[in-house]
């Protein structure tokens, strides 16, 4: 999977901006992070709303996997492994998608799923715009040898290639959902870094925090109040599309068995034992495979749509 560039999620307008297009239905000077306002865009984007719900569903089977799964994530019954969906010959309706050759039901493993996927993907999000926002801020407002040093790790890093960087480590950390998080965050810093010191660059050549500056307000009054409102819309955007990419990535690692433990239910660690019965028994790796590409499609459309309702120019862009 791609991994977001800066350039898509930067170039919002600082906090208060009014919405061009708010003053058709009676709505002028509306702030663009206005609920009212978000809200009224979403209801009339179809797109956006469908991944708010495909969103809103996979944390809703997260929280209450125990109510929603018919069984225990490490359940199994040998008297019942291997056997097909219930719409299938031999299937059973106790096991709605199946089980596994452990006789774990594949449902209950998927709900379970959930957890380890957006925990992973929000908790590394959440880590790396907290690394790349403090140390790109810092850089860009301040500039000088700090600055380049950052700016040449962050460079260094961008160049490896991702999933390389993110295999290496992983091999060396071993298997562990901390650990997975961990890495992660890490490793997903240096976007964050490259987009929140672009944007101050930007922020600093404004008249607002040239005259701040002109009449003495200090870097500790500037940066809470002027800079750092004005990464929430393209910092948001990015973190979105970000914790769509780890829960591909974390699905790959399981894959290749480098993610959580093998006890542990998550759609990577499904996938690498249903890879070696996918010609006799698709089901095992088929179905959290659709679970992966509904989830990532949900934040994705949600996220393109968050978008464009942070940026006021986007209408312009068509």
């Amino acid at each position: 999977m791609t991994r977001v560039s800066g350039e898509r999620a930067a170039g919002s307008a600082p906090v208060g901006a009014v919405d061009p297009d708010a003053t058709d239905d009676g709505h002028a000077g509306e702030s663009l992070f206005a609920p009212r306002r978000l809200w009224r865009l979403l209801r009339r984007d179809a797109a956006g709303m469908t991944g708010l719900l495909i969103v809103l569903s996979v944390v809703f089977l997260a929280l209450f996997a125990p109510w929603v799964a018919p069984y225990g994530p490490t359940e199994g019954d040998f008297m019942s492994a291997r056997l097909p969906p219930a719409w299938m010959e031999g299937g059973s309706s106790a096991h709605l998608l199946g089980t596994d050759q452990l006789g774990q039901d594949v449902f209950s493993r998927i709900v379970y799923g959930t957890r380890v996927s957006l925990l992973v993907g929000v908790l590394g999000a959440l880590m790396a715009v907290s690394i790349g926002v403090t140390f790109g801020l810092l850089a860009g407002y301040f500039g000088g040898w700090f600055d380049s040093v950052v700016t040449g790790i962050t460079n260094l890093l961008l160049s490896i290639p991702y999933l390389v960087l993110v295999i290496v480590i992983a091999t060396v950390l071993g298997r562990s959902l901390t650990n997975v998080i961990l890495l992660f965050g890490v490793t997903g810093s240096p976007l964050f870094v490259r987009v929140a010191r672009g944007e101050v660059l930007r922020l600093k050549r404004l008249a607002y925090i040239e005259a701040a500056v002109g009449l003495g307000a200090s870097a500790r009054r500037i940066i809470p109040l002027h800079v750092l409102p004005n990464l929430v819309g393209p910092l948001v955007t990015l973190a979105t599309f970000e914790v769509s990419a780890m829960i591909f990535y974390e699905s790959g690692l399981g894959f290749l068995g480098l993610s959580v433990p093998p006890d542990v239910p998550s759609w990577g660690n499904m996938l690498a034992l249903g890879r070696q019965f996918l010609t006799i028994y698709p089901w095992l790796a088929v179905f959290p495979g659709v679970a992966i590409a509904i989830t990532a499609l949900g934040i994705n459309l949600f996220g393109d749509w968050l978008r464009d309702a942070v940026d006021p120019r986007a209408s312009e862009r068509g």
